[in-house]
This record gives structure tokens, sequence and C-alpha cells, in this order.
């Protein structure tokens, strides 16, 4: 057994147990937050990781991208919202799932991103954060010299 695979181990340990420290820390935020009547929630995500990048891609529909914010603080990226509930005279719902309100998420970003050139779309009621990897985070080949 060479040296590398404990340390494979503990990686994907470590990355299992931070996401589940992530989902634990949003979770008791949205607790939180459900207590002042403003009803915190957390939008449905996708985050993953290509070649290039790492990326988060957060369901906002109907939002505006004025009504969000993101921050950067020690590799952590928060992003959240408000918006006010629309005020419906006359309605009376008998379902309503569509999410208003304040939302917080946070995410413990990788040590090979470039957190400087993160860019972030809003389209179709999807925001999509990308941060390139450094470049030396990128997978590259080694050319073999022949004889």
């Amino acid at each position: 057994m060479n040296g590398y695979l404990p340390s494979v181990i503990s990686s994907v340990r470590t990355d299992e147990f931070d996401r589940q420290i992530d989902q634990l820390f949003n979770e008791a935020m949205r607790a939180f937050g459900a207590s002042d009547g403003h009803g915190l929630w957390a939008p449905d995500c996708n985050v993953w990781e290509d070649d290039n990048g790492f990326s988060i891609q957060m369901a906002l529909p109907g939002w505006e991208p004025k009504d969000i914010t993101l921050e950067m603080n020690n590799q952590v990226l928060t992003i959240k919202g408000e918006r006010n509930a629309q005020q419906s005279e006359g309605r009376t719902y008998h379902l309503r799932e569509i999410a208003e309100g304040r939302f917080a998420r946070f995410f413990k970003l990788p040590g090979f991103v470039d957190q400087d050139k993160a860019s972030a779309t809003y389209k179709h009621g999807l925001l999509t954060v990308t941060f390139p990897k450094k470049e030396e985070a990128k997978p590259r080949q080694i050319l073999i010299q022949g004889s």
C-alpha cells in the first residue's frame, strides 16, 4: 500500500465532514430566521466542479438580480436575498409553494479556486456563480519524450 491512499481517504472524509457542517450551519440559519416571522428559507442549489472551475447554481425563479447579494469572506461565499411577499387582496391561497421573504446560503470554497476571478450570471431564474481553478490546479498532460 503506498502513502497516497490514506491521504485520499482522509480528503474524502474531510470533504464529507465539511459538507455536513455546511448543511448543519445552513439549517441552523434557517431555524434562527424562521422565528422572526419573515420566513427564512433556502433555495435549491447545484454545486459542481469540472476541469476549468467550480460552480454554484441556485434556483431563484422570479427574483431580480438587485434583490440578491453575493459576499466573499475567508473562502466562504454567502448568497443572500430578500423579496417582500406580494400582497394579494381578495385571494385565498390553497397552496403556496413559491418562496418569498429572506434567504441565506453559505458555501465553503475549495482552496484550488481563484476567488478574484469569480463571475456571476442570472438567466431564466438560475443564478450561477463560477470560480475558475487556479492554473496550478488544472489538469495538464505530460508529453512523453521518445528515444
